[in-house]
């Protein structure tokens, strides 16, 4: 036994005490299996400096990224029932439910503000996929009929972030019916002459792309975000083919005309400002002194 390492050391870290270092310092791309540092991370907006992976961010930072100066104003959204089917299946849903707002802090899978966006005034919905995978229900349908009438109301634009696994099974027929609700919502937007813009985001799947997810006047990705409806598992087992490689990637998309452009996350901001200014969105108003 070497008694430097094995009483000597132990006793000293002891005697003087031992700091503990903070366990969220270093994070691994889950692409490359690079270590990163925290701040390193946070100043690339979680794209990895190695590969340029992106990570997937939550609604909160993405807020923060798309602002003018990360300033902007948070709606209250409405409430809806909790558990309106009283659905249990090995948790009940009123137990998933605050189980997620606990860990994410957000009463459901999305917030509204608004604020300016290259100097241009807009609205902006960003989904969380922390919060049961993003999933639609009445709750998400709600948010974006209020950013669609908040954006008419203030003649600004209307830019949506989607990460979303699909609809929620919890809610049954109730989420399905945000399909056609979240449409009239856009509807609402385009007929009042105003652009509707959708960043889609890893993953975008199930029932959110089959809505309001690529109705968009213009749709951006992020590079190599997975876009689609059902798994590729699922239409291959189909059609029984084997799919082409890169299918439902955002590159991919944008090659068969799916979607407009593919942008990194650190030129997304600068590229929806030049937007919004192509589009003769009206200018923010300054804010009061």
């Amino acid at each position: 036994m070497n008694w430097l390492t094995e009483f000597v050391r132990p006793r000293v870290r002891t005697l003087l005490g031992r700091k503990e270092a903070p366990d969220n310092l270093w994070h691994q791309c889950p692409q490359c299996q690079q270590m990163i540092f925290h701040r390193e991370l946070e100043a690339a907006r979680k794209v990895c400096p190695h590969c340029g992976h992106h990570m997937r961010a939550t609604a909160q930072e993405r807020l923060g990224w798309t602002f003018d100066d990360a300033s902007f104003t948070r709606i209250d959204l409405p409430k809806v029932p909790a558990d309106p089917l009283k659905f249990q299946d090995k948790k009940r849903y009123s137990d998933r439910l605050s189980d997620s707002r606990k860990k994410t802090g957000m009463d459901d899978a999305v917030l509204v503000a608004h604020g300016s966006v290259g100097g241009h005034k807009a609205v902006v919905m960003a989904m969380d996929f922390r919060f049961m995978g993003g999933s639609m229900g009445a709750a998400m349908g709600e948010a974006l009929v209020s950013a669609a009438r908040l954006a008419v109301l203030q003649r600004a634009a209307l830019i949506v972030y989607t990460a979303s696994g699909g609809a929620r099974m919890q809610e049954g027929p109730i989420s399905l019916m945000q399909m056609p609700r979240t449409t009239i919502a856009v509807q609402m937007v385009r007929e009042a002459g105003l652009p509707y813009i959708v960043i889609l985001t890893d993953p975008t799947t199930g029932g959110v792309t089959a809505s309001f997810a690529m109705l968009g006047d213009i749709q951006i990705a992020e590079p190599n975000a997975l876009i689609g409806f059902a798994g590729a598992r699922v239409i291959e087992e189909t059609i029984r083919e084997k799919l082409p490689e890169g299918f439902q990637r955002a590159e991919y998309l944008l090659e068969h005309g799916m979607i407009d452009m593919v942008t990194p996350r650190g030129e997304l901001t600068a590229t929806l400002g030049r937007l919004l200014g192509l589009l003769h969105v009206p200018a923010a108003e300054p804010l009061a002194a």
